[in-house]
C-alpha cells in the first residue's frame, strides 16, 4: 500500500509540474497583473487530460491515505 501511496505521489508532483497556466495566473496574483486573470479559459486537449488525471491521481491518494490510517 505504501509503495502504490509513493508512485501516485511521485505522479501528482510530475502533473502538477506539467501545468503551466495555472501557474501564469498565479503569479499574476502576486505581482498584480490582471490582464487576463478572470477571463473564462477553457481547457482543450492534453490540458484537459492532464487536469482529469491530477483529480483522479488527487482522490486516489486522498483514499489510500484514510484507508491507511484506518488500518
Amino acid at each position: 500500500m505504501e509503495v502504490v501511496l509513493l508512485i501516485i505521489s511521485i505522479l501528482l508532483i510530475a502533473l502538477a509540474l506539467l501545468q503551466s497556466a495555472k501557474a501564469d495566473g498565479a503569479s499574476q496574483i502576486i505581482s498584480g497583473g490582471n490582464s487576463d486573470l478572470f477571463s473564462q479559459r477553457k481547457e482543450r486537449g492534453s490540458e484537459l487530460v492532464i487536469t482529469r488525471i491530477t483529480w483522479v491521481l488527487g482522490i486516489a491518494f486522498f483514499v489510500i491515505c484514510l484507508i491507511m490510517s484506518f488500518l
